[in-house]
């Protein structure tokens, strides 16, 4: 059964990656993933993918190693907002408010027990189109650019955690996320677990970080129309020289379609479509997958590369 604070978030809004190399990773996503500028500040660059209708999608900081800086949760309201706002200080994570964060009215800034940094905000600045980037269907937030992959928006953050249990406890507990699906060892250990914020079959995922470290990223994901975009973007980050991990493939969990690259700063991306699968029962039931069905690979029988167990960002040496 979901909880009474389900759906006091309305989605994840934007992300923040830090990379080594800040004007390859901006690179990356403008001149492959079809994202665009749209604003400079510091060591940052703020890029917007082309149906998203808060001011940026993508925060991309420029650090001395690659990770997950800030996520940003936007509230459905301002007393929603309040709601998590005095839970999150409850659990004792809060680390206070912060009113510098561009396109956001004030973010109550604050960590997962895992470490990674989060930030809650209601008020945003919505996406003007420039006259070039002016839409003909005034019902999305910019023209349809039409070259690399064309994602439309920020699907979901999968975090690496050295406690899963801990920082599930959190999302639910705290934030009021639903799980969906997770992983159960055999000896009863949760080992990854798919929280929903809203309709979506999930939004924030945690995952066994293999090196008990915390704080880590396994990836970033986002979603195209189709899966031909999909298979149209493995071609085109061939002919770019970016390193494709693994797919184009089908997950058993959560059967998205599915493609794994490497960003030049080494964090893992994903392009997804979920097709038209959405968590409608208010009653859901948590899908549970055991190791032995793992093990059989994903849904059309591709052996998960070993690198997506062993790679995560900061890399461990």
């Amino acid at each position: 059964m979901q909880s009474e604070a389900f759906r006091d978030i309305a989605h994840v809004g934007s992300v923040e990656l830090f990379t080594s190399v800040p004007e390859e990773t901006r690179d990356f996503f403008v001149d492959l993933m079809a994202m665009k500028e749209v604003h400079r500040e510091g060591d940052s660059i703020y890029l917007h993918s082309w149906d998203d209708y808060e001011r940026y999608t993508v925060k991309v900081t420029g650090a001395d190693r690659a990770g997950v800086g800030r996520t940003f949760l936007r509230a459905a309201s301002s007393q929603a907002l309040r709601r998590r706002v005095e839970a999150v200080e409850r659990a004792g994570f809060g680390a206070g408010w912060s009113e510098s964060e561009f396109g956001l009215g004030p973010v109550y800034l604050f960590t997962d027990p895992d470490g990674h940094q989060m930030g809650l905000y209601y008020e945003t600045e919505r996406y003007v189109a420039t006259p070039e980037h002016r839409p003909s269907l005034k019902n999305q937030a910019s023209a349809f650019p039409g070259r690399g992959a064309n994602v439309r928006r920020l699907d979901h953050v999968n975090y690496l955690a050295a406690d899963v249990p801990a920082a599930s406890g959190f999302m639910s507990g705290v934030l009021g996320a639903r799980p969906t699906e997770q992983i159960v060892t055999d000896d009863g250990e949760i080992a990854a677990i798919w929280y929903s914020v809203c309709n979506k079959s999930y939004d924030l995922v945690y995952t066994s970080d293999w090196r008990g470290a915390r704080g880590r990223l396994h990836h970033v994901a986002f979603a195209t129309d189709t899966r031909e975009d999909i298979l149209r973007a493995a071609d085109v980050f061939l002919e770019a020289g970016i390193h494709i991990e693994t797919g184009p493939h089908k997950h058993a969990i959560q059967q998205t379609f599915f493609l794994y690259v490497w960003e030049p700063g080494g964090n893992r991306i994903e392009l997804c479509n979920a097709g038209a699968r959405l968590i409608l029962a208010p009653d859901w039931e948590v899908i549970t997958w055991t190791q032995a069905e793992r093990a059989k690979g994903q849904a059309w029988g591709l052996k998960t590369i070993d690198s997506f167990h062993t790679h995560g960002t900061p890399v461990i040496e």
